[in-house]
């Protein structure tokens, strides 16, 4: 299998150069002015290599969903380049601490690793293929993503739409460790409690109250407890929010939960292990409401195959990725679920993933760009 593109045709600086416009753009999930505004560079970036581009407004306080489609094959099945263009970093801490920087082979941002690093590499492979040798053999759609960090809830319908018109996905998320591609994902899991206590002063008549921030303190801990790492099921609350003065007992706190499974079966349990839970504390109400889900992406022969051509390709570059399922979660988690060819973790490799020191390895950048150009050009 000969490579698609020459060594030279890649230039890292230019990657590098291209990557920072991308990541010095603040876009938290949250703040979807700053999402937007990713959306219209993807989306300048696409048209500029002749992209058709559909953008379908956002809902729910999120940001608008970008679907752009190369001008050639369409209506036949093709390749869905999946990205997603929020991060988890909020803009004060952008501000403050996650200052674009680099440091000899790392380079550091907000984001850069999860995932404007893929995408950005993802669409400057792309524009090299369509400059040097124009059409692919099958069509090329990518999407754009403004809610993946907080579970797709207003994506997921569209994505599933999208892949299942498609051959295969490729989602070019943050490498695993050594550079492994990703062929399977856990099963995540959201659920939101919320306990109703009741007032009292907390000096004068504290007795008489029911703290809700204690009974959600209380279930933590037993949540937390029903993890099982060996059985790769974990139990995690990862946001609290509660009471308004210090000196009134709380009547209102709610808990954000995570359960993350990598078998179906306990996938089950652990939501009816959730959604049973009752309160802690006499006289406090407790509510369980059930959120996003990302079903499980268990490894098929269709996507094992697709790895096996990436790897071949990679070989040729200089590298030779492993595979394996992983506990990060995805929007390939719905592609792969649904019986896709599904090929994940195509993205650089990096660390800090969701810290103030996320980072990209720079050396990772050109021979990713030149494994997604190749699987652009061969894929048939």
């Amino acid at each position: 299998m000969a490579e698609a593109l020459p060594a030279a045709a890649f230039d890292v600086e230019d990657i590098v150069i291209g990557l920072k416009r991308w990541v010095q753009i603040p876009s938290p999930t949250t703040n979807r002015e700053g999402v937007n505004q990713m959306m219209d560079t993807a989306a300048e970036a696409m048209g500029s290599i002749g992209a058709a581009v559909d953008r379908s407004p956002g809902r729910d306080g999120y940001g608008d969903v970008v679907v752009a489609r190369m001008p050639w094959g369409q209506g036949r099945p093709g390749i869905l380049v999946l990205c997603h263009l929020d991060t988890v970093h909020d803009t004060r801490s952008f501000a403050e601490d996650l200052v674009y920087r680099r440091q000899d082979d790392l380079i550091y941002g907000p984001g850069i690793l999860d995932m404007k690093g893929g995408a950005f590499l993802a669409w400057y492979a792309l524009r090299l293929v369509v400059e040097r040798l124009g059409a692919t053999k099958l069509p090329i759609t990518f999407m754009f993503v403004p809610d993946e960090e907080v579970g797709s809830p207003t994506s997921r319908t569209l994505i599933e739409a999208e892949a299942v018109d498609n051959r295969y996905v490729l989602v070019p998320e943050p490498a695993q460790d050594r550079g492994n591609l990703i062929t399977g994902r856990w099963a995540f899991q959201r659920f939101t409690l919320r306990a109703h206590g009741r007032a009292a002063h907390a000096g004068a008549t504290l007795a008489s109250g029911r703290s809700a921030i204690r009974e959600i303190a209380e279930q933590t801990v037993g949540i937390e407890q029903m993890s099982d790492p060996d059985r790769n099921v974990t139990f995690a609350v990862g946001v609290v929010r509660g009471g308004v003065f210090v000196n009134v007992v709380p009547t209102e706190c709610e808990a954000e939960v995570l359960a993350v499974t990598s078998q179906q079966s306990d996938f089950d349990r652990a939501r009816a292990a959730i959604t049973a839970l009752q309160p802690l504390t006499p006289g406090v109400e407790l509510e369980v409401l059930p959120g996003p889900v990302r079903p499980l992406f268990a490894p098929s022969a269709e996507g094992l195959a697709l790895y096996q051509h990436a790897r071949s390709l990679a070989r040729e570059i200089g590298f030779d990725p492993g595979h394996g399922s992983v506990g990060g979660g995805s929007d390939g988690n719905f592609t792969g679920a649904l019986g896709v060819p599904t090929l994940d973790g195509l993205g650089p490799t990096g660390g800090g993933l969701h810290t103030q020191n996320e980072h990209v390895d720079a050396s990772s950048l050109m021979p990713r760009a030149r494994l997604l150009a190749g699987l652009f050009a061969t894929l048939s």
